[in-house]
């Protein structure tokens, strides 16, 4: 196995499972009595330590078996100290390979990540919690917060964690203190792994941010089937089920049609889907039956609307138009009797209405939200099953595709359309706007009366 193997695997030597198992045969050769890494007893504070190994022996032995530069084989070394096959003495918190006289020592497989069995919650609390009895409530800081954490999650269960552990702290007792000090380091050293610290990088991240996971087998022929037998956050689900809804809508996703505006220059994509346009397209229809948002969103799709979506838009323009908006089309739809009346309930009937004295951007909000809920969950269903929107389905078009060549491309260039200016469109659709409100006015029958009568003298 050479370092450009472990390359293939991702940036930061991150392997997969088969390669995990590449690199417990390179470990088992590292400790072979004869050809491997040389150890020795190590006195650590008051207790020796067999087969003691130290980085620079490592770092040395790497470069000769693989035949890589230093900068390689550092790399290497380090990441079979994120994976837990070799960690530190002194200092557990620092999963790097330092190519001095740091202390290392080889982990027991039983704690290598190739294995079967993960990482529980449960038995990090137990450990924990013997920790903890050891330690008499000394844990670090970083311990202690996982270990206030786990006593909260697993509260019904904390009786038979401190009994497991308790029984192992006793079993424990009983050793030889040099194998106590070894189990106790090996340990430590497999949950430094697998639980590390708060924002401290970690090759063995569990759930959503874990990167690869050893224990998982490769998937083979159908993924569908894998992915669903694992647990997925409802907003993951929640976004393929809209990515999946709106494929066919996504310009990013399919080639629009007729064609992409941006690439032929050919601006009959913009003039199928204006607001003006008298019949959509089968795909802006299809769009409407989504969502109510999506149909509100469709300029077109607010043509075909009834009195409330007249009075959502006022209200729109009210809070974003100009300060000469503020009072037009109010009388349209909040005065009893006229054409375009509104129903809703009294109390907000009588904020709005107390607000108009003076009124303000903001003095429609009440009525708006209630009309936007009332059309949001009855009046938008009733709209999708009347004959107007089924006449509207079967009348929409469908475009034929663009199919054009280099030349013709190259000619759309040199005719492209300029399009009409933002500013005129809007000026356009606010003169169609205040000519539908004076149309929608109620007739003053005793002026009308009054004006004949002036004509006739």
């Amino acid at each position: 196995m050479t370092i450009r193997t472990l390359r293939d695997y991702g940036q930061h030597y991150r392997p997969r499972m088969a390669c995990l198992k590449n690199v417990e045969v390179f470990v088992v050769e590292m400790q072979d009595p004869k050809s491997g890494v040389k150890g020795a007893d190590q006195k650590l504070n008051v207790t020796i330590i067999p087969h003691v190994i130290n980085g620079q022996d490592v770092l040395a032995w790497i470069v000769t078996k693989m035949k890589v530069t230093t900068e390689e084989a550092q790399a290497f070394g380090t990441m079979l100290v994120a994976y837990g096959y070799i960690y530190p003495l002194q200092n557990h918190r620092k999963l790097v390979l330092v190519p001095d006289s740091t202390l290392y020592r080889f982990q027991t497989p039983y704690f290598w990540p190739v294995q079967k069995w993960p990482a529980e919650d449960i038995d990090y609390a137990i450990y924990l919690a013997r920790r903890n009895i050891r330690k008499k409530g000394m844990l670090e800081p970083y311990e202690q917060q996982h270990y206030d954490n786990l006593h909260k999650w697993m509260n019904p269960k904390w009786d038979f964690i401190v009994m497991q552990a308790t029984e192992q702290y006793k079993a424990n007792k009983e050793r030889k203190k040099p194998d106590r000090v070894v189990l106790d380091c090996q340990e430590r050293a497999y949950w430094i792994v697998h639980r590390p610290p708060r924002r401290t990088h970690s090759a063995m991240d569990y759930g959503l941010d874990r990167l690869i996971d050893p224990n998982a087998e490769e998937v083979t022929g159908d993924i569908t089937r894998e992915i669903h037998s694992v647990y997925v956050p409802s907003v993951l689900l929640s976004f393929v089920k809209f990515v999946t809804t709106h494929h066919n809508h996504d310009p990013f996703l399919t080639t629009p049609v007729p064609s992409n505006p941006w690439i032929t220059d050919s601006d009959e994509f913009w003039q199928l889907n204006s607001r003006s346009v008298d019949i959509p397209t089968k795909l802006s229809v299809e769009r409407w039956v989504l969502s109510f948002w999506e149909l509100i969103s469709d300029p077109r799709g607010r043509v075909d609307s009834t009195e409330n979506m007249a009075f959502y838009e006022a209200a729109e323009e009210m809070r974003w138009g100009s300060s000469v908006c503020h009072t037009r089309e109010i009388p349209v739809h909040l005065q009893p009797g006229a054409p375009r009346w509104i129903n809703i309930d009294g109390r907000t009937m009588g904020l709005t209405v107390k607000g108009l004295v003076v009124p303000h951007r903001y003095v429609l909000d009440a009525a708006q939200t209630h009309i936007f809920l009332l059309m949001k969950k009855d009046t938008f269903y009733r709209y999708l099953k009347s004959p107007v929107h089924k006449d509207m389905q079967k009348r929409a078009l469908v475009p034929a595709p663009h199919v054009f060549t280099d030349a013709q491309l190259e000619a759309n260039v040199r005719n492209r359309n300029p399009g009409i200016s933002p500013i005129l469109q809007w000026q356009q659709e606010e003169e169609e706007k205040a000519a539908a409100a004076v149309a929608a006015r109620p007739i003053d029958v005793k002026a009308m009366v009054a004006t004949n009568k002036l004509d006739r003298k």
